[in-house]
């Protein structure tokens, strides 16, 4: 016998089969969100990990680059001045006598335009005071000179760098450098110089005591000519600066157009072969030049730097001195152009500029190969 299904049977297992399709249904989304849920746990635990890494490491980037170009600063600091003071040991001598004969200085004004007049000066010189006559002012000279050259080179470099980003043009880029280091160099240390100059100019009599730094300091500074006595170092200043512009400009421009010249079209004879090991071990890329190259190039840079710069520097060692002979009066440039000008025409204005050679040859040389072979032990481009 059949057994006969009533309505409420067939209604009821279709609820409880609708129940039961719900239920999976909920079951399923619930591990879904579940599911999402821990994704995006991950995603906001895992993800500000990997930025923070990231962003420390690109913190450390520019740290490390400052660290390295501070370190790179200090390193040209030192050499530099080193190397100043090299090269204005070697040409003291020379030195002496090319500011007796700028500033006239009467007892030495007649070798002054004469054939080997530099010689026989330095000789009277010698016979008269001794070496120390050939040095005199020379340890003030060393106290200027470490402080200019080490900031020159340093400055040189930072503002090479700065302004490479800026300035495409390699040759203006250099002038610029050169000629904004100088400036910045002349400003710190030109007091020391109008000191250095002072002891220089000064020709005690014979047997008498030279001059002492602190005796040229105090008659300095008591000079009436300027009301706040610590004026009185700084005559010339303005002109100093005038003159430094094409000075510095004009030297570094001109050793980085010959010791690159030297480097590319002249390697062959003019740049060192380095050894295989040493080339890997080292992180210098710069061809380090031979020693006549690199002291040819100093020494053409120098005397292009001269002729550019030698009227103005003239004129400024004219007002430095002035205080010996008026302490009372302030010195006008203008008017020792005119001076300068009725007494010898416009070669009066390059009177000593032949011994500036022989003296700035030398320097220059001697400065830009100690520094550069110094940049080398020092493993620096």
């Amino acid at each position: 016998m059949h057994r006969s299904v009533t309505p409420a049977t067939t209604v009821s297992r279709s609820s409880q089969d609708e129940e039961t399709q719900t239920a999976k249904i909920d079951a399923v989304a619930a591990q879904q969100h579940k599911d999402s849920l821990n994704l995006a746990t991950s995603v906001n635990t895992e993800l500000p990990l990997e930025l923070l890494s990231n962003s420390k490491a690109a913190a450390t980037l520019p740290e490390n680059q400052s660290s390295a170009n501070t370190r790179y600063a200090a390193k040209t600091l030192l050499i530099g001045g080193i190397a100043g003071c090299t090269a204005k040991t070697v040409v003291a001598p020379l030195d002496r006598v090319k500011i007796l004969f700028q500033t006239h200085n009467t007892r030495y004004a007649r070798y002054a335009g004469t054939h080997f007049g530099l010689f026989k000066a330095g000789a009277a010189i010698y016979r008269e005071y001794g070496i120390r006559g050939l040095f005199q002012g020379h340890s003030m000279q060393l106290a200027r000179i470490f402080p200019y050259a080490a900031i020159k080179y340093m400055s040189y470099e930072q503002l090479k760098l700065i302004l490479g980003r800026r300035i495409s043009d390699q040759h203006l880029r250099n002038f610029l450098a050169g000629s904004l280091c100088g400036v910045i160099s002349v400003a710190v240390s030109y007091p020391l110089d109008m000191i250095r100059v002072r002891m220089a100019y000064i020709t005690p009599t014979a047997g008498a005591p030279a001059e002492r730094v602190r005796a040229v300091v105090k008659m300095i500074y008591n000079e009436p000519a300027y009301r706040f006595g610590l004026m009185n170092f700084f005559r010339g200043f303005p002109l100093s600066l005038m003159g430094i512009v094409p000075y510095g400009g004009v030297s570094f421009l001109t050793h980085e157009y010959f010791t690159s010249l030297a480097r590319n079209r002249y390697a062959d004879i003019a740049t060192k072969q380095s050894e295989q090991h040493h080339t890997k071990a080292r992180r210098r890329k710069t061809r380090e030049l031979k020693a006549w190259a690199e002291l040819t190039a100093g020494g053409l840079s120098g005397m292009f730097a001269q002729t550019a710069s030698y009227p103005f520097e003239l004129v400024r060692r004219r007002m430095q001195i002035a205080g010996v002979h008026s302490p009372s009066k302030k010195a006008k440039a203008s008017r020792i152009i005119q001076d300068v000008w009725n007494k010898n025409g416009l070669r009066g204005f390059y009177v000593g500029l032949t011994i500036g050679y022989v003296k700035v040859a030398p320097m220059f040389a001697v400065s830009f190969y100690t520094y550069e072979k110094l940049k080398a032990v020092f493993d620096l481009d």
